[in-house]
C-alpha cells in the first residue's frame, strides 16, 4: 500500500463534525498517513491547531481566505499571528486571489494575501496559496514579492490552471498540488500540466469536503480519496502509484517540514 499525504484538508469544517474520527480511520486505512487541516479564518484556525494537539497525524495551517476577510472580527488577524507561531503550525493559509466570488473587494484581499505572505516569510512558514480565475492577479502580486524578497516557499494549492501560470509560479519557487479535479473527464489540459511540473515540487490533496474525484463526484469528499488523485497522476505521468506516493510525500514533508 503506497503511504500518501493529503496535503490540504478542512477537517475543522462541519461537514466532518458527525463522523470525523470515522473520516480519519479510513484515511488510515487507505494509505493517507498524514494530513494538513487548512484553516480558512480565525476560530476555523484555531479549531485545526485543535484537531493537531488531538490527532498527532494532522498539521495545522492557519490563516484568513480571501472570501473570508469581510467576517473577520477585531483581533482576528492578531490570533493568526499568534497561532502562526505555534510549533505545531506548518504553514501560513489559505490566503490568495479569488475574482469568481465577490464577497471581498479585491484592494481588499491582495492587502490580507500580501500580509498573509509576510507573515510567512517572517515565520519561515509554508503559504498556502488560493487562486480562483485571478491567475494574472496573483502571478503580479507574486511576482512584486519575489522581485523584493527572492523565493517564495509556499504552494499553488488545488491548481486549476495552464502551463505558463504553473512554470511562473515554479519559477518563484513555489510547488503545485492536484485535487480530484485532476481526474475529471475534462480535465485533459490540467492532466497535461501536471505531467510537466518537476518531480520535486510537485504535490496532492483532496481540498475535502470539497472537489471529490471522479467516480465520487456529488459525495462529500475526504481526505481517503487522494488515492484517486494520486492514481491519476501516476497515468499521466507514467510511473507507479508508488512512486508518486513517495515522491509527493517526500515534497509535502520538506515544503512544511512534517515530523
Amino acid at each position: 500500500m503506497a503511504d500518501l499525504i493529503d496535503t490540504h484538508a478542512h477537517l475543522d469544517s462541519d461537514r466532518f463534525e458527525a463522523d470525523l474520527a470515522e473520516v480519519l480511520s479510513r484515511a488510515v486505512a487507505a494509505g493517507v498517513r498524514v494530513m494538513v487541516a487548512v484553516g480558512i479564518t480565525a476560530a476555523s484556525s484555531q479549531r485545526c491547531v485543535d484537531l493537531g494537539s488531538t490527532y498527532p497525524f494532522l498539521h495545522p495551517t492557519v490563516g484568513i481566505h480571501p472570501n473570508e476577510i469581510t467576517e473577520a472580527l477585531a483581533g482576528d488577524w492578531e490570533r493568526i499571528v499568534s497561532l502562526a507561531s505555534s510549533p505545531r503550525v506548518v504553514g501560513v493559509g489559505e490566503t490568495g486571489l479569488d475574482r469568481y466570488w465577490d464577497r471581498t473587494p479585491f484592494s481588499i484581499q491582495e492587502e490580507w494575501f500580501i500580509r498573509h505572505l509576510e507573515l510567512g516569510r517572517r515565520l519561515d512558514r509554508a503559504v498556502v496559496i488560493h487562486c480562483r480565475e485571478a491567475e494574472t492577479d496573483t502571478l503580479r502580486v507574486l511576482k512584486d514579492q519575489f522581485e523584493k524578497h527572492g523565493p517564495i516557499r509556499g504552494v499553488m494549492h488545488s491548481f486549476a490552471g495552464l502551463w505558463p501560470f504553473a512554470d511562473a509560479c515554479l519559477g518563484m519557487g513555489l510547488h503545485v498540488s492536484f485535487s480530484g479535479m485532476l481526474t475529471y473527464k475534462n480535465a485533459a489540459d490540467l492532466r497535461a500540466v501536471a505531467g510537466r511540473v518537476p518531480e520535486d515540487r510537485i504535490m496532492v490533496e483532496t481540498d475535502s469536503p470539497y472537489l471529490s474525484p471522479h467516480p465520487l463526484r456529488g459525495k462529500r469528499n475526504e481526505p481517503a480519496n487522494v488515492v484517486h488523485t494520486a492514481t491519476s497522476l501516476a497515468e499521466v505521468r507514467n510511473v507507479t502509484l508508488e512512486r508518486v506516493a513517495d515522491v509527493t510525500s517526500r515534497n509535502a514533508r520538506e515544503l512544511f517540514r512534517l515530523s
